[in-house]
C-alpha cells in the first residue's frame, strides 16, 4: 500500500515537473548593454560569440545586406524552427525563448546586430540547469548552416543565379 501511495505522489510531482518546473523565470538583464550580450555563466550550458574562453565561445553570424534585411532573414529562419517565440525585437536586437518538446526547458537566444562591423553576435543559455547536453551550440550551428545557406542562395544575389543561367544556356 505504502508502495503504490509513492508511486502516485511521485507521479504526480514528476507531471507537475513536467508542466511547470523546467521553463525557469526569465531574466530581467537580457539584452544589449555598452556593446555586450550578458556573458555566460560558468555552466556549461550556455555559449555566446563574445566569450573569450574556449567553453562558451563561438563564432557569430555575418552579413553583407542591411540591418533590417539581416533581421528580416534571421527572424525567418527562427520562427521556422520548432517551439519558439520572439519575447522582444528592436531595429538592432532579437530576443527569442526556445522550449525542449519532452521537458518544456526553456533557453534563452539573443542575436544583437552590429550594424558597425555587420556582425550578429549570439548567445544562447538554459535558464535552468548545469549541462544542455550541447543542445545551445548545436542550436547556433543549425541557425548558422541555414543562414550560409541562404547567403549562397538567390535571396541575395538574385542576378547571379540569372548571369549563370544565361551562360550555360549560350554554352549548349
Amino acid at each position: 500500500m505504502k508502495s503504490e501511495l509513492g508511486n502516485i505522489i511521485l507521479s504526480v510531482m514528476m507531471t507537475g515537473l513536467l508542466f511547470t518546473g523546467c521553463s525557469g523565470t526569465r531574466s530581467d538583464n537580457m539584452g544589449v548593454q555598452n556593446g555586450k550580450l550578458l556573458p555566460c555563466p560558468p555552466t556549461p550550458n550556455c555559449v555566446s560569440s563574445q566569450s573569450t574562453d574556449k567553453g562558451h565561445a563561438i563564432e557569430p553570424l555575418r552579413y553583407s545586406s542591411s540591418t533590417p534585411e539581416a533581421m528580416a532573414a534571421l527572424k525567418q529562419i527562427v520562427q521556422q524552427m520548432k517551439r519558439t517565440t520572439i519575447i522582444k525585437e528592436t531595429n538592432d536586437y532579437l530576443y527569442v525563448e526556445f522550449t525542449s518538446a519532452m521537458w518544456r526547458f526553456v533557453d534563452d537566444v539573443e542575436f544583437w546586430f552590429d550594424e558597425n562591423t555587420h556582425t550578429i553576435h549570439v548567445r544562447s543559455a538554459s535558464r535552468k540547469g548545469k549541462s544542455d547536453l550541447g543542445v545551445n551550440r548545436k542550436r547556433i550551428e543549425e541557425i548558422r548552416t541555414t543562414w550560409d545557406a541562404r547567403i549562397k542562395s538567390s535571396w541575395r544575389y538574385p542576378n547571379i543565379i540569372v548571369l549563370r543561367r544565361a551562360q550555360q544556356e549560350r554554352s549548349m
